[in-house]
């Protein structure tokens, strides 16, 4: 049976239509980057590169000939040594800035602060510092590295910009040509040429220049100014081991927690509870009123078991919390609490259970503590969440001098913290007043 003319025009118009799309995604993809947003800081990072490069660098190329050349007289060297390392790490701090707030990178400052010690040990660490010798390392490059970058994309854009401009002004210049060293071009069909080669110059070839040239800024910057991946990766992995130590030292705790409460108490009472109960069986025939004298006892305890063992459900986990959040089960907890408590939540949107839970047993661990030992006429709670981490902070006017080494449950409940992959940082000088700060990650 043969092709009718409609499917074979139908055929005829697949290929086009396939061919139309592929160019739409081709000119889409070229002109990417002078649709983005992101493209213009990176410009303005690039145009920086020389004067920056110009400002860090010089210092650097001055301070390290003079420094190593003083070493055979070494008293000489040493403030031209520190002026290195100091310029150097202030030079790291602009930059990671300079990223931060062009291209939108944070890169984590690899530098912790030098341990305590005498000047010696303390230029000894500087020295020895393999993070510190690498932003040396940015400094010393990025003069030269800035110096290429800032003539690419001013050739590019100012180059670009002239080829598009000039049909307005080809007229104007001498013998009404355009001079290009190997070329040169005057008005005409030439010109027209030369200014589309400049459009596209400024739509495709500067844009995407600058994203090349954005990216190895940032790679730059990523392999001398931030930690080492490796390191990085280590650091990330110990932390990790760390929190589930942590919490599964927590977890066997909150096991002999509740096994050594059931046992010194609702056990405890459970067993005299059966005793008397037996005790009232055998004398309501021979001797009633101590019968009943026995139940309205045995009444009574059961009554204080029953409350022991709400209690230790509640310490678990309560329903109120589960049903309502922070705000509500805490709100219980203020209410018995014996001294006045003030109470702020701000935890919207809700973090999820197991964070709920922490920062519930934090507040009722810390007010436990403030009611024992700090004599405080007036405690203050705040749990606020703010992006991904959610701040929790206990303070009191108490007597202070909290120390979790004292067994008062700070360190079972800082255990609890570091287990959720938080942190716990306690100020309690003696005299007062004392604030417990705790931040646990909630996700975004």
């Amino acid at each position: 049976m043969g092709d009718n003319p409609t499917s074979e025009s139908l055929r005829a118009t697949i290929p086009s239509s396939a061919g139309d799309a592929y160019g739409y995604i081709v000119i889409e993809h070229l002109l990417r980057p002078v649709r983005s947003a992101s493209t213009w800081p990176a410009l303005v990072h690039g145009m920086l590169d020389l004067p920056m490069g110009l400002a860090i660098s010089v210092p650097v190329y001055v301070l390290f000939p003079l420094a190593v050349a003083l070493l055979l007289t070494f008293p000489l060297a040493l403030p031209f040594i520190w002026g290195l390392f100091w310029f150097a790490r202030l030079a790291g701090q602009v930059e990671r800035s300079r990223l931060a707030a062009l291209h939108g990178v944070a890169l984590p400052d690899p530098i912790g602060p030098l341990a305590p010690g005498s000047w010696w040990n303390r230029l000894g660490q500087r020295l020895t510092s393999v993070p510190r010798w690498k932003e040396i390392g940015y400094t010393v490059l990025r003069l030269p590295t800035g110096t290429a970058f800032f003539v690419v994309l001013t050739v590019l854009w100012s180059g670009s910009a002239t080829l598009v401009l000039l049909p307005l002004y080809v007229l104007a210049l001498p013998g009404e040509v355009a001079r290009f060293g190997l070329f040169d071009v005057g008005f005409g069909v030439p010109v027209l040429g030369a200014a589309a080669v400049g459009l596209a110059g400024l739509l495709v070839v500067a844009p995407w220049a600058t994203v090349v040239i954005g990216r190895l800024d940032v790679a730059l910057a990523r392999r001398l100014l931030a930690p080492d991946p490796g390191a990085e990766l280590a650091a990330a992995a110990a932390r990790a081991e760390t929190g589930r130590a942590a919490a599964v030292e927590s977890a066997e705790s909150e096991r002999r927690r509740i096994e050594r409460d059931l046992h010194d108490g609702a056990q405890q009472r459970l067993v005299t509870l059966a005793m008397s109960l037996g005790d009232a069986r055998e004398r309501l025939d021979t001797d009633p009123e101590t019968g009943r004298r026995l139940v309205a006892e045995a009444h009574e305890e059961a009554k204080a078991a029953l409350k022991e063992i709400r209690d230790l459900v509640r310490g678990i986990h309560p329903v109120i919390l589960e049903d309502r959040g922070l705000d509500a089960a805490l709100s219980a907890v203020i209410a018995r609490s014996p001294i006045p408590v003030e109470l702020t939540v701000d935890v919207d949107p809700r973090p999820q259970p197991a964070v709920e839970s922490t920062a519930y047993f934090v507040v009722s661990e810390a007010l436990a503590n403030v009611a024992r030992h700090a004599r405080a006429t007036r405690a203050y709670v705040a749990i606020v969440r703010k992006g991904d981490r959610l701040i929790v902070e206990v303070r009191d006017d108490g007597i202070g001098g909290a120390d979790p080494a004292n067994g008062t449950g700070l360190a079972g409940l800082a255990e609890r913290v570091t287990g959720m992959g938080g942190t716990t940082d306690l100020l309690s000088p003696v005299g007062g007043p004392t604030t417990l700060l705790v931040e646990l990650p909630c996700g975004s």
